[in-house]
Parts: C-alpha cells; sequence; structure tokens
C-alpha cells in the first residue's frame, strides 16, 4: 500500500521511541504510514488541521501518543470522526497513569480507543484490525500473524514440558 493509512502523532521528540514501535509493526503488516510531532497543547492549530484534513489525505486511523495530561488524542478526535487510537506514554511522576486516565475520559459523542501505557505496538495492531474491514489483505496478515503467535507459543511450552 503506497498512500499512508494511518497517521501517527505524538506530542514531542520524547515520544518517538516508543511511537517508533507502532510505525513497525504497520511496516510488518505492509500499512503505511506517515508520523508527526504536533503537541495538542503547543500547536493546537497544526493539530486541529491534522485531524481536519487527515481523511482527504486518505488516513483512515489515527495513532495518538502522549505522556502526562495526553490531551493529544482527544483533541484529534474532536475534530475528525476518523478512529482515533490513544497511546498513554509512560513519563512524569505519576509514570503514565495521569496519561492513561486522560486518554480513556473522553465525554460522551468523542470516543478515544485506548490502549494500555506505552502500548504503541497494540495500538498499530488494533489500527490494522479497523482497516482490516475493508482490506482483506491486511485481514490476511493479521490471521498469519496469530497463527505464528500461537505456534510460537506452544513450541515454548513443549520445551518448557521437555526441561520438567
Amino acid at each position: 500500500m503506497k498512500k499512508p493509512l494511518v497517521g501517527i502523532l505524538m506530542g514531542s521528540e520524547s515520544d518517538l521511541a516508543t511511537m517508533e514501535k507502532s510505525a513497525e509493526i504497520l511496516k510488518e503488516m505492509e500499512v503505511s504510514c506517515e508520523m508527526e510531532i504536533s503537541s495538542a497543547h503547543r500547536q493546537p492549530e497544526k493539530t486541529a488541521n491534522y485531524a481536519r484534513t487527515a481523511r482527504d489525505r486518505g488516513i483512515e486511523v489515527l495513532i495518538a501518543g502522549a505522556g502526562m495530561a495526553a490531551h493529544l488524542a482527544g483533541v484529534l478526535a474532536s475534530h475528525t470522526t476518523l478512529p482515533v487510537i490513544g497511546v498513554p506514554l509512560k513519563s512524569g511522576s505519576l509514570e503514565g497513569v495521569d496519561a492513561l486516565y486522560a486518554t480513556v475520559q473522553m465525554p460522551s459523542g468523542i470516543p478515544v480507543a485506548t490502549v494500555a501505557i506505552d502500548g504503541a505496538k497494540n495500538a498499530a495492531y488494533l489500527a490494522c484490525e479497523i482497516l482490516s474491514i475493508k482490506y482483506p489483505e491486511i485481514a490476511k496478515k493479521l490471521e498469519d500473524f496469530r497463527k505464528k503467535m500461537r505456534r510460537e507459543l506452544e513450541e515454548k511450552s513443549k520445551a518448557v514440558s521437555r526441561k520438567r
């Protein structure tokens, strides 16, 4: 897939190491994405514009990673009807719990799907699941991934059993 189907945003450069994990999973699934830094607080106009124009640019799912106040996913969701997946990032003295609460506690009518603290990989898998409704090739890749994961776990289980 050439055009980006997923937009990955993060509030600052310090979020990049975690949010790159979303891009890595999407690359494995052959789902193209774009990635930007856009702070809900320091660049509110840029963030709102990104969300408003995403659909016209071919984006179908947004993943937003932010720590502490973590308003990025909610701000994006308030400016688009595309699915938004929030990734609360571990930071500050509360180690991501504040970001989790800020991301998951959205008002009625402005939903944000939320994964675990630093759950960028699962955000990408969830984005693929959403896209798989429309793209059978993504559904197939997810099915193959799950089969491989089960096989690997079964092999590990057998190896543990043999050691006993």
